[in-house]
C-alpha cells in the first residue's frame, strides 16, 4: 500500500490565493510545490510555509516560458516520478477598465492569453504523463464567472455592466479547454474541473490603490482545494464555485 503524501504543484503561488491554496493542501497532508517565476520568490514563500511546519518545496515555473515549463516538468519526474494535483492558479488581468471591448489594446489580449490560456495548456500538457502516473491525478483550473458566456448576457448578472474583455474571453477559453480535456480523460483515473474562487481581496482586486472584493483569501482557496481533493467518484468537467455548479 502506498503511503507517501499525495505530490501538488500550484502556479503562481507566491502570493494571494494561490499560495493559501498551498497553504490548505498542506494542511491537509500534502506536499505542494510551490511555483513561481521568480525562483526567490517562490524560495521565500515556501519558507514561510515551512516555518508553521508544512510540507512544502520551491520550484521555478513560468508558464509563459516553454523551457521554464520543461525544466520544471523534469525536476517533479526526476524528484517524484509522478504529480497527483495540477492546480493551474497563474493569471493576469491586464485590460484597462476605461476602454470599451472594442478598444483594448491587442497587446493587452496577447499578453493575457499567454499567460491565462496557453501558458495553462502548455503546463498542463507538460505536466499529464505525470498526472497519468498517479493513481488518482487531479487538475485544477482557477477560472472566473465572468467566464460564463450564460451570464455575461444575462442583464440580471451583477457583473453584467463591468466588462474586462481580454481577462473575460480567456477564461471563458479555460472553460471551453476544461470540457475538452475532460473528454479526453473520461476513461482514466485523471479528473479534471474548473473554478470560480469568488471575489476575493487580493491584489488583483485593487483598482486605483482601492481594494474591491467580497471574499478573504483563505475563502478564495477552498474550491480549488475541494476539487483538488475530491474522490474517485467526483466530478469531471465541471464549473465550480464552493459546491455550486456554474453555468458555462
Amino acid at each position: 500500500m502506498n503511503t507517501s503524501p499525495r505530490i501538488a504543484l500550484v502556479t503562481g503561488a507566491t502570493r494571494g490565493i494561490g499560495l493559501e491554496t498551498a497553504r490548505q493542501l498542506a494542511e491537509a497532508g500534502v506536499h505542494v510545490l510551490l511555483a513561481g517565476r521568480d525562483p526567490a520568490r517562490a524560495a521565500a514563500a515556501a519558507a514561510t510555509l515551512a516555518a508553521d511546519g508544512l510540507s512544502v518545496s520551491p520550484i521555478a515555473l513560468d508558464v509563459t516560458d516553454s523551457a521554464s515549463i520543461a525544466a520544471a516538468a523534469d525536476k517533479v519526474r526526476a524528484g517524484y516520478g509522478r504529480l497527483d494535483i495540477l492546480i493551474n492558479n497563474a493569471g493576469i488581468v491586464v485590460d484597462d477598465p476605461a476602454r470599451k471591448p472594442s478598444g483594448q489594446a491587442l497587446s493587452a489580449w496577447r499578453e493575457t492569453f499567454d499567460t491565462n490560456v496557453f501558458g495553462l495548456v502548455e503546463t498542463t500538457n507538460a505536466f499529464l504523463p505525470l498526472l497519468h502516473a498517479s493513481p488518482s491525478g487531479r487538475i485544477v483550473n482557477v477560472s472566473s464567472i465572468l467566464g460564463s458566456i450564460s451570464l455575461q448576457l444575462n442583464p440580471g448578472f451583477f457583473a453584467y455592466d463591468y466588462k474586462l474583455p481580454a481577462y473575460n474571453v480567456s477564461k471563458a477559453a479555460v472553460n471551453a479547454w476544461t470540457t475538452q480535456l475532460a473528454y479526453e480523460l473520461k476513461d482514466s483515473r485523471i479528473k479534471v474541473n474548473t473554478i470560480h474562487p469568488g471575489y476575493v481581496r487580493t491584489d488583483m482586486n485593487k483598482i486605483g490603490g482601492e481594494q474591491h472584493g467580497e471574499l478573504e483569501v483563505a475563502d478564495g482557496a477552498r474550491t480549488s482545494v475541494r476539487l483538488a481533493l475530491i474522490d474517485d467518484d467526483g466530478p469531471n468537467g465541471g464549473f465550480f464555485y464552493k459546491d455550486e455548479v456554474l453555468p458555462w
